[in-house]
């Protein structure tokens, strides 16, 4: 998703309860964050926000972490809040590629990957959040058997993911290459990108990836 820069987002973030700075000094500690044990799950790229501020709301017994580089998208996301704090939400600035500088092993649940950015290039494909060297860096901060939760909307990018989930032993389930007509479609949360293409026709491919450790 492109936004235009807007100056001043990362002061403005500040504003919000649910914007978490330094979130580096969280590492081992979200549940002080948080105030309470409960499961951790996050969403890598949060687009405009509509998918985690739902789970949120829905789940109040799971804690959720938007991971986002970019301040502009976070605050398109955190403005959804309307500046309340939401005990068991948080919105994090930073690169998803350095995913273990914000949790130890074991400490997230699951991880949501929702709409990626497909780099359709060869020579792009380890930017892809499934490519194996993101793979490698989820599994090192997943519990054992924690899962990965992927939507595109791009039939060559899933292809992609469901090999290289296979190839760092990940156990599939639950896929479909249609999931708004699917079993999978009644508890389905969109996001706004989903909606938008969904209306129009266009497939939605989904798919979990279970970690087993060896």
């Amino acid at each position: 998703m492109r936004l235009r820069n807007i100056p001043g987002a990362e002061e403005a973030l500040r504003e919000y309860p649910t914007f978490v700075d330094n979130p580096v000094s969280y590492r081992g500690k979200w549940s002080e964050r948080f105030g309470n044990d409960r499961p951790i799950h996050v969403e890598i790229g949060c687009g405009k926000g509509r998918f985690i501020n739902t789970l949120a709301e829905k789940h109040p017994d799971i804690n959720f972490i938007a991971v986002e580089l970019k301040a502009e998208v976070i605050l398109r996301a955190a403005q959804r809040t309307e500046k309340r704090a939401i005990p068991n939400l948080a919105f994090v600035q930073y690169n998803a590629a350095m995913l273990t500088d914000l949790f130890v092993p074991g400490e997230v649940s699951r991880i949501y990957l929702n709409f990626s950015d497909p780099w359709p290039k060869k020579r792009h494909a380890k930017r892809r959040l499934t490519h194996a060297n993101f793979l490698m860096a989820y599994k090192q901060v997943l519990k054992p058997y924690g899962e990965i939760h992927l939507k595109t909307d791009n039939e060559k990018l899933f292809e992609f993911s469901l090999n290289q989930f296979s190839d760092q032993r990940f156990q599939l389930r639950h896929i479909t290459f249609d999931l708004h007509n699917s079993p999978f479609a009644a508890d389905n949360v969109m996001t706004e990108y989903e909606e938008r293409f969904s209306s129009r026709g266009q497939r939605i491919y989904r798919t979990e990836a279970i970690f087993l450790p060896e």
